[in-house]
């Protein structure tokens, strides 16, 4: 038992190193400026601040956590020559990267937990926990897409410019739906007026849904993606 929690702790460690390595610190950096920003903008604006207001400047800082991970995954595994041994493995898409994304999320909702607990300090005191576990949705919705993508790019900065690019038609599919299950970037907290409170927690329910229901298909996708040896060596 105990060799085993040691082997799992240095795997652990080590796919840590792999994983957040290079620029994420950068991304760190650059999630903890906005979120910063977003929140003197929204005290000298005079904004109502609630919980639905903390969701929302922490929306752009979560992607900006995801970003990285997924979209330069793939490119750091090529370019320190990871990919050949990778895929020498038995089962590599259950073995090595689906522990990874399991790593990463975990991580990633760790970081919001902390973030909410700034927010909660600086700002309006909210429940860190109930903040992360719904932002967590639209993140792993975004960040497997963003995986997909780059398993069919297999170049960062490539899946970069196709995820900004996705991003910017996503956002006019959700203002189109908005409010709706279809809304991406539902905010849960909202209090919308054309729905009653009850019709209103529904709708939360099964965006959820539908964001799990995606995020799960999109990670099967680049699984899949990941057997087609001849694209990656």
């Amino acid at each position: 038992m105990t060799n085993s929690i040691i082997l799992v702790g240095r795997i652990i460690s080590y796919n840590l190193k792999i994983i957040f390595a290079g620029r994420f610190f950068l991304f760190l950096l650059a999630a903890i400026a906005f979120y910063l920003f977003f929140m003197v903008i929204s005290v000298f604006d005079d904004s109502e601040i609630n919980i639905g207001l903390m969701y929302e400047i922490t929306f752009f800082p979560a992607l900006l956590l995801i970003f990285y991970p997924m979209v330069f995954g793939i490119q750091r595994d090529e370019d320190a020559h990871m990919l050949e041994i990778l895929f020498g493995i038995p089962n590599y898409r259950y073995k090595v990267w689906l522990v990874r994304l399991v790593i990463i999320y975990v991580l990633i909702f760790i970081l919001l937990v902390l973030f909410s607990i700034l927010g909660s300090w600086l700002l309006y005191p909210i429940s860190p926990v109930n903040l992360a576990s719904q932002l967590i949705f639209p993140v792993s919705f975004l960040g497997s897409l963003a995986f997909l993508v780059a398993t069919r790019i297999k170049n960062g900065n490539a899946t970069a410019v196709v995820m900004v690019i996705l991003g910017f038609f996503l956002s006019i599919f959700s203002q189109i739906f908005e409010d709706t299950l279809w809304d991406i970037f539902l905010n849960p907290f909202g209090n919308p007026r054309q729905y009653t409170q009850l019709a209103f927690e529904q709708i939360i329910w099964k965006n959820r849904v539908f964001l799990s229901v995606g995020t799960i298909v999109f990670i099967l996708a680049s699984l899949i993606n990941l057997q087609n040896r001849e694209r990656y060596i």
